[in-house]
């Protein structure tokens, strides 16, 4: 049987420039990120199963390349978003538990303009640089240690429980547990919205109903 060879540095970039439209230095060094948690954690990138676990600091167009390189997507569970807003990624392999944390070293962008001299301009330094730059040069490799565990972090399937204030359903044991009764986290306090009413409009009120003023656009 011929051995499957992993996809080139070239082709993975081309891959994560088919998804995002266009190719630009942030796409190269979530490739290049992605690569090196393969060597460093052992794993045949892009995986095919869901043993590896990424955790990006930031989305937009890094993000894709670390999932052209690694297979990790936002649909299989397997890429998560803290938004700390750092171009920073921690590898996971979940079976091992060993855990790697990526980023672009503080000396990077500067020596991306000293390895791309034929440079048009800072922009396409960064480019192609950050092609040209070994790991070493480019990417700070730290171990972690995780403050969950793997099975907090990736639950179990099947588990769904309702809201107890509002009613909606909780999956991947996200609930929060206030005495015996589990709350969803916005009804705990820790939402992300305000709601503008308390209550919860029906989907076709709200498309038979005017735009709220607030929203309106004024030419």
């Amino acid at each position: 049987m011929t051995q499957k060879l992993s996809p080139s540095f070239e082709e993975l970039l081309q891959i994560s420039a088919k998804l995002h439209k266009h190719i630009c230095p942030r796409q190269v060094l979530g490739v290049r990120m992605g690569m090196a948690a393969g060597k460093w954690l052992g794993l045949d990138l892009p995986q095919t199963n869901k043993r590896l676990l990424a955790i990006v600091e930031t989305d937009g167009c890094g993000a894709d390349g670390i999932s052209a390189a690694t297979g990790c997507w936002v649909g299989r569970r397997t890429l998560r978003m803290v938004d700390f807003g750092k171009m920073a990624a921690t590898f996971i392999d979940t079976r091992s538990g060993c855990a790697v944390r990526i980023a672009p070293s503080h000396a990077s962008r500067e020596l991306a303009k000293l390895v791309a001299p034929d440079a048009k301009n800072r922009w396409e330094a960064y480019l192609l640089g950050y092609q040209r730059m070994t790991d070493e040069e480019l990417l700070n490799v730290q171990p972690v240690e995780l403050e969950l565990s793997v099975e907090q972090l990736i639950s179990r399937p099947g588990v769904r429980v309702n809201c107890t204030q509002c009613g909606e359903e909780i999956i991947n044991e996200r609930e929060v547990m206030v005495g015996k009764r589990p709350f969803c986290k916005a009804c705990a306090g820790e939402r992300y919205y305000r709601p503008l009413s308390q209550a919860v409009q029906q989907v076709g009120y709200l498309r038979n109903s005017p735009a709220p003023t607030r929203f309106l656009k004024h030419g």
